[in-house]
């Protein structure tokens, strides 16, 4: 294990989230494991139980699900983001998401049991996880209110905004089902919003 490495990628985190003390970052350093997965490998199968939560160092990640026979992309997560199939995870239960790379991605992985370990006895481990559960819940509520409220040419133009790797790297046809929209619609879409921008 590289330590030092493990260390800059727990201050990452923590930056994103919670201050921890050198103490803390070290407990989280060492409890991390780097893996690398190939363009097009999947990291989660449907059925399987979840046992870490990731760091993407490098690399795009997608979520989704499968309705009708159909993929839905639930998430697209990059460079600084966290991958959690949240539900699974925490009740250790199999899931019904799938985790793919769309990218050849470099994940730092958390381990669900040397995690609880660490909240157990640690004070800043658990604010860490709550900051975390916090900021995922908030981005869950804004995903669904989107949904409800906003038009598609809102929703393609604040993901053009707020997450522009989404829409540079992505394939279409997964940006299309991530924005909730036909990949006929998404065309339209930016073809419209391409048109009002000259």
């Amino acid at each position: 294990m590289n330590l030092e490495k493990n260390k800059e990628v727990a201050r990452e985190i923590a930056r994103s989230y919670f201050t921890l003390s050198l103490d803390a970052l070290t407990m989280l350093a060492e409890i991390i494991i780097p893996m690398k997965f190939k363009r097009g490998s999947i990291v989660l199968k449907e059925g399987e139980v979840s046992d870490y939560m990731y760091y993407v160092e490098k690399g795009l990640i997608r979520q989704f699900y499968k309705k009708n026979n159909k993929e839905v992309t639930e998430h697209i997560s990059y460079e600084g983001g966290m991958v959690i199939c949240i539900e699974s995870f925490f009740q250790r239960q199999p899931t019904r998401l799938m985790v793919h790379a769309l990218e050849t991605s470099v994940l730092y992985a958390i381990p669900y049991d040397k995690l609880q370990k660490l909240t157990e006895r640690s004070y800043e481990m658990c604010q860490l996880m709550f900051k975390f559960l916090e900021r995922s819940l908030i981005l869950s509520q804004q995903k669904a209110d989107t949904l409800r409220f906003e038009t598609a040419m809102e929703r393609y133009v604040r993901t053009l905004r707020d997450h522009p790797d989404i829409i540079r790297r992505s394939p279409l046809h997964y940006v299309a089902s991530y924005l909730q929209m036909t990949p006929e619609t998404l065309s339209r879409v930016r073809a419209a919003y391409e048109a009002n921008k000259e």
